[in-house]
């Protein structure tokens, strides 16, 4: 009897009798629901990149031809090498090679949220302990950089949410740009941006205009404020007309001194 029951707890008994819980999985097992959630996340990005690029037309297009896509896949490969794997060294060469392909040099380390537009990606640089929020659109020749050679913890600036960084622009050190900031093309930003606030210029500088508006703009070009132009040449107009008053006032002093 007791061998019997032995021969019963045996594992060729188990795979006669297979324990009735796993047919209660058979749909997770078919389709994880991982897998749905990867794809559904993939077409977001595609269609991101889509409503953001008007020179795409197709999903296929975007995945084929979009070298800012194709950055931000490569260091998805490279920044898990770095952070989970731990292999630092094999991660900076991997993307290497993709600054060689791509034109753009993001480093390993740096920290990026969902569906980053990144358009026309030749010649941008983004640093180590830099952090990108969601949503956020980089233009060609954006510098996140830092600037100091001695410390080792945060050097790079954080991004918030929504943030436009127009071509050419550079944000410098551990600064933080708020949610929904437009940085203007080639502004150089050396100090936190508020939410919601468009900075252009060297060093940049906060602007408001009677056109601004919500949303997505290219570049962030619409958002340079031609109130503060006119407000710059009322004010050169001014000095110029001071200038004249007092030369012809030194003139006329003149004049009667030597008389």
């Amino acid at each position: 009897m007791n061998a019997e029951m032995q021969s019963d707890k045996s594992p060729a008994a188990a795979v006669k009798n297979p324990e009735p819980i796993l047919d209660e999985n058979v749909e997770d097992l078919t389709v994880p629901e991982a897998e749905k959630r990867k794809g559904s996340e993939a077409m977001e990005i595609l269609d991101f990149y889509l409503e953001r690029d008007p020179a795409a037309h197709s999903r296929m297009g975007v995945i084929l031809t979009s070298t800012g896509l194709h950055a931000v896949m490569w260091h998805s490969m490279t920044h898990w090498i770095w952070r989970v794997v731990r292999l630092k060294l094999v991660a900076r060469m991997i993307a290497n090679i993709g600054r060689w392909l791509f034109g753009a040099e993001i480093h390993p380390g740096v920290k990026i949220g969902k569906k980053l537009f990144i358009d026309h990606g030749s010649g941008i640089v983004l640093g180590e302990t830099s952090e990108i929020g969601d949503e956020v659109s980089i233009y060609q020749g954006v510098t996140l950089g830092g600037v100091t050679q001695t410390e080792k913890g945060k050097r790079h600036p954080t991004i918030g949410d929504r943030v436009i960084i127009g071509a050419g622009a550079k944000i410098l050190g551990p600064i933080t740009i708020g949610d929904d900031a437009r940085i203007g093309s080639n502004a150089v930003v050396v100090s936190d941006v508020d939410a919601d606030t468009t900075v252009v210029g060297i060093p940049a500088h906060p602007v408001t205009s009677k056109r601004a508006k919500s949303g997505f703009i290219a570049y962030a070009a619409s958002e340079c404020d031609d109130v503060d132009i006119n407000q710059m040449a009322q004010r050169m107009r001014r000095l110029e007309k001071q200038v004249k008053e007092l030369t012809a006032k030194n003139a006329k002093k003149n004049e009667s001194e030597e008389a």
